[in-house]
């Protein structure tokens, strides 16, 4: 693989994580990194408008890219699926090399004129878990796959933040409980749909949920409906 030489955004993350641990997300953390790389203000305010906000999800970027990477590297067809959805969570997690930096982004992402820029980036990350995992829905059940791993992907990084445990061990069985009610979740679906006269509020059910259709990434419309209707 070639050597990519690093972006501007890239020093700046780099140069704004040490700062980070005791300043936060925040304009004194930026202003430090700006000064560490060595660029005019205004450069860095070009590439991150909105300083270190922006930086912060660029590392959550960069901490997806290196789970896609481990994830590639592994044997997945050899696995159960359960274990690969709860591998690439555990991945997820195992790629952050700067356990601070996160807990301080959870708070930022807390406030309210972030919360969305937070979700958006766990969604994100959900849906690269999938789509590396090789899922191909199309309907409804591509928005309910994520809505359902971003739970489990969000309460296993607050647990992970407050976990002491030897290799994070408490962390992973944890999620391996999230993982398993889930699917305990999608058994009992199953079990439903088989009970006498379901069958029929089932199907009616599939007919109307299946005019969902996930979002077109040409367009980046939040979803679609079929042509049809």
């Amino acid at each position: 693989m070639a050597h990519m030489t690093p972006s501007v955004k890239d020093n700046l993350l780099d140069a704004i994580l040490p700062h980070v641990v005791f300043d936060g997300w925040g304009k004194a953390s930026f202003d430090a990194a700006v000064t560490d790389v060595g660029i005019k203000p205004v450069v860095a305010h070009a590439h991150c408008p909105r300083g270190a906000t922006d930086l912060a999800l660029h590392y959550h970027k960069r901490c997806d890219a290196r789970m896609v990477q481990e994830l590639e590297q592994t044997d997945l067809p050899e696995m159960r699926f359960r274990d690969r959805v709860a591998l690439a969570v555990k991945l997820r997690l195992q790629v952050i090399d700067n356990k601070e930096a996160v807990r301080r982004a959870v708070t930022l992402f807390s406030l309210p004129t972030l919360a969305p820029d937070g979700t958006k980036a766990v969604w994100d990350s959900v849906d690269l878990i999938w789509r590396t995992l090789g899922d191909r829905s199309d309907d409804v059940n591509w928005y309910t796959k994520r809505a359902t791993l971003s739970g489990v992907y969000g309460s296993t990084l607050l647990y992970w933040l407050g976990d002491d445990s030897d290799g994070n061990e408490r962390t992973w069985d944890f999620l391996d409980r999230r993982i398993d009610n889930v699917m305990q979740f999608e058994k009992a679906k199953a079990r439903v749909k088989a009970l006498p006269g379901m069958g029929a509020l089932a199907g009616a059910a599939e007919r109307v949920f299946g005019t969902i259709k996930a979002p077109h990434r040409a367009t980046g419309q939040p979803g679609r409906m079929n042509a049809s209707d």
